[in-house]
């Protein structure tokens, strides 16, 4: 996945909150694609992950009528000039990063995604944009989903290395429980990995059959994660825990041409750059001493998560 700030065509009005930045762009599909809707997991754990995860929006893109918060989402397919055998052709799109709780009122994303107070400012942060029903299309979430900055506690920018930002959100996140992440140390090559959010700005996607490709680099690893533009901000857990191990921040290119529409670049699980994750350890120092204490304290059992990431995808080809 290359960054996405600066990308072009549709995805490009998907990040008008979002400065551009010349490494940040969008991603690639390693092997097979493992992209899932939310109808398509049964593993409770997962979707209670996936419930604590946040789509970033404009804030010009989300209003507030009643009890129920419009969002202004466009055609994936058609906006982004993909042919129409291209997976989640006929959903819709409208994020331009992706977050995590991790705290109750803190949100954890990628510094690229959220530059500035002023961009903190600029930005809504919507729980529930996801695919629940085969073919309902998320338009609109619970006004009580969407919450707004109230500081950017931390931001941080390196163009070959840790790239986090850390928002504290105008009032507690309710109904939904911080995540917890890995506080004891860098993830080692070969760890499987789930990675949940919003590429190319779509409804939610969990993606499994991933692993560490590269922990050797400093302030991120390299993994072959199926993520895209969009992804960016997107929490990496470790499969056999569900724990977060990082922030999904830089990748390979995300498209190539047909004739005249676009696929996914697809690449051997081994070969292109691979995509690169912001380590935890990177972000630790600047996270609140309490952030992540009151996380939900429940035990995945490895084989259960990853037996059912194979199932769901063997019966969703």
């Amino acid at each position: 996945m290359k960054l996405f700030p600066s990308q072009a065509v549709a995805l490009g009005a998907l990040l008008l909150a979002a400065p551009a930045f010349a490494q940040v762009g969008p991603d690639v599909i390693y092997g097979s694609d493992d992209r899932l809707d939310l109808y398509q997991v049964q593993n409770t754990r997962l979707l209670e992950a996936a419930d604590s995860t946040v789509a970033l929006f404009s804030a010009g893109d989300v209003s507030v009528a009643g009890n129920r918060a419009n969002l202004s989402v466009s055609h994936y397919g058609r906006g982004m000039s993909l042919c129409t055998d291209e997976p989640f052709y006929d959903q819709v799109n409208g994020a331009f990063c992706s977050g995590s709780l991790v705290a109750p009122d803190v949100i954890m994303t990628a510094g690229h995604c959220v530059r500035s107070e002023s961009a903190c400012q600029g930005t809504k942060f919507v729980f529930g944009f996801g695919v629940k029903s085969q073919g309902v299309m998320p338009s609109s979430v619970g006004a009580d989903d969407v919450y707004s900055c109230k500081k950017l506690i931390a931001q941080t920018l390196v163009g070959n290395g840790a790239d986090f930002a850390l928002i504290r959100l105008d009032r507690p996140v309710t109904g939904r429980a911080p995540l917890r992440f890995n506080r004891g140390g860098d993830p080692a090559n070969g760890t499987p990995l789930v990675v949940i959010g919003h590429p190319a700005g779509l409804p939610t996607k969990i993606a499994g059959g991933a692993k560490v490709r590269d922990a050797s680099p400093n302030g991120y690893f390299v993994a072959n994660l199926d993520t895209y533009g969009g992804n960016s901000g997107s929490a990496v857990f470790n499969a056999t825990n569900l724990v977060i191990e990082g922030i999904l921040v830089r990748g390979e290119n995300d498209y190539v041409w047909r004739g005249s529409c676009r696929v996914s670049q697809q690449c051997a699980d081994d070969a292109c750059r691979g995509e690169d994750v912001t380590k935890m350890t990177s972000v630790l120092p600047s996270l609140p001493g309490t952030a992540g204490e009151a996380a939900a304290s429940y035990v995945v059992r490895p084989e259960t998560v990853l037996s059912t990431l194979k199932t769901a995808l063997e019966s969703n080809p």
